[in-house]
């Protein structure tokens, strides 16, 4: 959906996923969620390149990043700074890779940024409610960054874990997805506005 980025990613899901899998479990590391484009971050990237979201000038947070889509993509549309935050070493590093590779400035660090004060003016999140715990651990710093005037989005397809109040719709987007990664071949986004 974003063929202006280009982007090192897994192209055999499964035998990578198994073998990064079963390699990662056995020395106590995630697995690879960074080396795949999930629909979230597609749709926010897609948004912004197109400027419905618009980012020129602003600072902007890509929160649990993955591979940078859509931190490379706010930094090709003209934020004055993008960082890219994500708690897996790896994923950092396939970032840093990208946006190299895309020619931009993605300032990325391994770290839990949750309950930092805010410092961006758009913090964007895709993907990011698949799990109860990181859905509770997230939400009240999100809204916190709300109320404190952010821009605060999440791009989500589905997941179980989305609160169901406090968030406004904005947009919403068909991505085509493969039966390895989803169950289904493809996902309704929405663009969700965290409210304060």
């Amino acid at each position: 959906m974003v063929p202006e980025v280009e982007l090192y990613l897994a192209t055999e899901i499964t035998p990578i996923w198994q073998a990064s899998e079963a390699w990662l479990q056995s020395r106590n590391i995630e697995p690879p969620f960074w080396a795949f484009a999930w629909p979230g971050s597609q749709v926010l990237a897609r948004l912004i390149l197109d400027g419905t979201i618009e980012v020129a000038g602003q600072r902007v947070l890509d929160f649990a990043a993955g591979g940078g889509l859509a931190a490379i993509a706010a930094a090709r549309a003209g934020a004055a700074r993008v960082e890219a935050a994500e708690i897996d070493p790896l994923a950092i590093a396939a970032t840093r890779l990208n946006a190299a590779h895309n020619g931009v400035v993605v300032v990325a660090d391994t770290g839990d940024v949750v309950g930092a004060a805010r410092r961006w003016d758009i913090v964007m999140a895709g993907d990011v409610c698949y799990e109860a715990p990181m859905t509770g651990h997230i939400m009240p710093w999100l809204r916190r960054l709300a109320a404190e005037g952010a821009s605060v989005l999440i791009a989500d397809p589905g997941r179980a874990y989305l609160p169901k109040q406090g968030l406004r719709p904005i947009a919403t987007m068909r991505v085509p997805t493969t039966r390895e990664l989803e169950d289904r071949d493809f996902r309704d986004v929405t663009i969700f506005r965290v409210e304060g």
